[in-house]
C-alpha cells in the first residue's frame, strides 16, 4: 500500500453518485488515471475493496484504519509552520477535544500556525477543497496516527458512523 491509497479509498466512501468513474476520482484528487488504477489494484490484493472495485469493504477498511494505519503509515509532528488544521485541530473535532496545540497540513496560505503533519500524498490538500466529507476523514485519520487514547476513541467512533459499519463482536 501507498499512503495515496488510504486518500482513494476515503473518496470513494465519501462519493455519493455510485456512477464515478476513474477519471472523476483523478480529476477530484489530482491524481493521475494510471495511479487511480494501480492504487485500486493494491486495495482489491488487499481485501480493501471488491474485485469490481466499486464496493469498500467496510469492515476490513475500518480495521486497517483504526489498528494498521499508525503502523504502516506512522505521523510524527514535525516544525511549526502555517497550514490547514487537520487531527484534533480540525473544525468538527474541537468540540470534541480541546488542546492549545495545533497540527496542520502544511500549506504557505494556510490560517492556523501548528505542529506540521505531512499529508498521505502532495496535492491532498488541494484534493480537500470544497469537499468537507473527505476533508474531515483524512483529519479522523490522522488523529489515529498522532493522537491520544481519548482522542482516538473519539476519532474511532466518527470513523465508524462514517462508514456505516458496527462490529458484531
Amino acid at each position: 500500500m501507498r499512503p495515496q491509497d488510504i486518500v482513494i479509498l476515503s473518496k470513494i466512501l465519501t462519493i455519493k453518485d455510485e456512477s464515478w468513474q476513474f477519471k472523476d476520482l483523478a480529476h477530484s484528487l489530482q491524481i493521475s488515471n494510471s495511479e487511480i488504477s494501480e492504487s485500486l489494484e493494491r486495495s482489491v490484493y488487499a481485501g480493501l475493496i471488491d474485485f469490481g472495485k466499486r464496493n469498500i469493504n467496510r469492515g476490513n477498511l475500518f480495521d486497517f484504519f483504526i489498528y494498521g494505519m499508525k503502523y504502516v503509515f506512522p505521523a510524527h509532528p514535525g516544525v511549526l509552520t502555517r497550514g490547514v488544521p487537520t487531527a484534533h485541530s480540525h473544525p468538527f473535532l474541537k468540540s470534541f477535544i480541546s488542546s492549545n496545540q495545533a497540527y496542520v497540513w502544511p500549506l504557505s496560505s494556510g490560517s492556523v500556525l501548528g505542529q506540521a503533519i505531512e499529508p498521505f500524498y502532495a496535492n491532498q490538500v488541494k484534493a480537500i477543497e470544497g469537499d468537507q466529507e473527505l476533508y474531515k476523514l483524512l483529519a479522523l485519520l490522522d488523529v489515529i496516527r498522532v493522537g491520544k487514547i481519548r482522542e482516538k476513541a473519539v476519532a474511532e467512533k466518527e470513523i465508524k458512523e462514517l462508514l456505516g459499519y458496527v462490529k458484531s463482536y
